[in-house]
């Protein structure tokens, strides 16, 4: 490091950094619309103001080496100030800044994915190392199907739209009842009587307008299941029966496509990931469903309404993680919540070698109708 003036600030020149942009960070603190126009390779955007409280999800580690940027140097000597105040270690301003920088011919990235108002509207993703551009357009690329839009769909469509999932597709053929607004928090008592599926794009499209809502009036059934799922990447279960989550279960072995699942009954829920032959499936887990006695719906045994925001918020969590590639998905643990102990606890699950569903790849299950029961009722579609 090259100490250019008489203070506390540390300075380094563009030619000191130039080669080792791969072993140190580079964070520019300019404004999104200067940012946009170029950068440094493979710089973090944290705007000055937002540097407080930003830089500790993009760079966690005090001693890792930081070089700050801007225009000139100036608004970078001052975060340089900042940060070495807040206990980073190895923080250093590039001396005149990005000017400089391009006036010695190094190289330059001028942003051509992302425009100025996606960046403002991701710009707590853009930081995170996690996530960045990268994964932002990764996000926007990505297809999601809701099976439901009810108590655990209402919280998982919202997220997964506010994040910029691109297309998320909603599976529902009820209409809003009055019953609904204390937990399906997609719906108001404006649209009461409508179908669900309506109701739910209006709220993600004016939430978000870069996601493509695609909508199903109708039942998941044998018939419709693998041509709903071709072209998603993941599927979401927020359904509310064991014959739904069976066939959503069966589809997935034979598409390949990962299943976020969640279930909630009165104080209590449920979420795991099932995905297809790397861990166990659903059949694995629930071989057959309780009986009616032990398993009544919600109508019947209620449910807390904020349980759901819980066990959604989860649901949607993983799948952004499995979108993005990061993190521990839930494959092969089943994480159980207790609302009024406000206690999480998590249960390893395996692989059947024997289950019928997913034991031989080769040999997905019948994709069936199932009755009640979740005993084949005979209508084969495939």
């Amino acid at each position: 490091m090259t100490d250019l003036h008489d203070h506390s600030v540390s300075q380094v020149l563009p030619h000191e950094i130039a080669d080792r942009l791969d072993d140190i960070v580079v964070v520019d603190v300019r404004e999104p619309v200067e940012f946009q126009q170029g950068h440094i390779p493979g710089s973090v955007l944290i705007p000055l103001g937002q540097l407080p409280e930003a830089i500790a999800d993009a760079v966690p580690a005090l001693d890792r080496e930081l070089v700050l940027v801007c225009a000139v140097g100036v608004r970078s000597a001052f975060g340089t100030q900042l940060l070495t105040r807040m206990g980073y270690s190895n923080v250093s301003n590039l001396s005149g800044g990005v000017k400089l920088w391009q006036s010695e011919g190094l190289a330059w990235s001028a942003t051509d994915g992302m425009p100025l108002d996606q960046r403002t509207r991701y710009s707590r993703h853009l930081v995170l190392p996690e996530v960045g551009e990268a994964g932002q357009i990764q996000l926007l690329a990505s297809r999601v199907l809701i099976v439901g839009a009810g108590g655990l769909g209402s919280p998982v469509a919202l997220y997964l739209a506010a994040a910029g999932v691109g297309t998320l597709g909603i599976v529902d053929f009820d209409v809003v009842d009055a019953s609904n607004l204390h937990r399906q928090v997609l719906h108001n008592l404006d649209r009461l009587g409508a179908p669900k599926v309506e109701s739910a794009a209006e709220t993600i499209r004016a939430l978000n307008p870069d996601v493509s809502v695609v909508t199903y009036q109708e039942r998941l059934s044998a018939a419709n299941v693998i041509a709903m799922f071709s072209g998603y990447d993941l599927v979401v279960d927020g359904s509310d029966n064991f014959v739904t989550r069976y066939l959503i279960n069966d589809a997935s072995l034979h598409q390949g496509i990962p299943v976020v699942h969640g279930a909630i009954f009165r104080f209590e829920g449920q979420a795991s990931v099932f995905h297809p032959y790397q861990g166990p499936c659903y059949r694995c887990v629930f071989p057959q469903p309780p009986p009616p006695e032990l398993a009544p719906s919600c109508a019947e045994a209620g449910v807390l309404g904020v349980l759901p925001g819980v066990i959604g918020s989860i649901q949607a969590l993983e799948a952004i993680k499995l979108l993005l590639g990061i993190g521990e998905p839930l494959v092969g643990r089943l994480l159980l919540y207790d609302a009024l102990e406000q206690e999480f606890r998590t249960v390893r699950i395996k692989r059947d070698p024997s289950c019928p569903a997913c034991a031989d790849p080769s040999r997905p299950p019948q994709i069936v109708d199932y009755d009640w029961s979740c005993t084949p009722a005979g209508t084969v579609a495939r």
